[in-house]
């Protein structure tokens, strides 16, 4: 199952030149990083990068992740992946532009 992380781009510049992550300022204010599934990301995107535009949405396959990986609930009861270790690169299976529309965030396809 892949799960995906939002970030702004200059947090995944940071990222791909250090080659590892301990997340956003929100991830390590909560001690561990967040993703959304597929169900869960359009939501995210709405709710905590509303007005932005210039992000980026990483996919991770989620049993590549490691006994690191906890699944608890959060927004709603959901229950939400997150990660208890650094980020590293070789974690990501691919990465896409996640641009704003007049709609809101327009998503690659393939993510639902």
């Amino acid at each position: 199952m892949l799960i995906y992380k939002i970030f702004r781009r200059s947090e995944w510049d940071a990222f791909r030149a250090a080659g590892e992550t301990a997340g956003a300022p929100v991830d390590l204010a909560d001690g561990f990083i967040h993703f959304s599934t597929a169900a869960q990301v359009a939501d995210t995107a709405a709710r905590h990068f509303g007005t932005e535009s210039d992000l980026v949405l990483v996919a991770f396959r989620s049993s590549a992740l490691g006994a690191d990986l906890k699944w608890e609930p959060s927004r709603g009861g959901d229950l939400f992946p997150h990660l208890y270790r650094a980020l590293r690169l070789s974690d990501v299976v691919w990465d896409k532009s996640l641009p704003l529309g007049a709609t809101g965030h327009i998503f690659p396809e393939g993510v639902w």
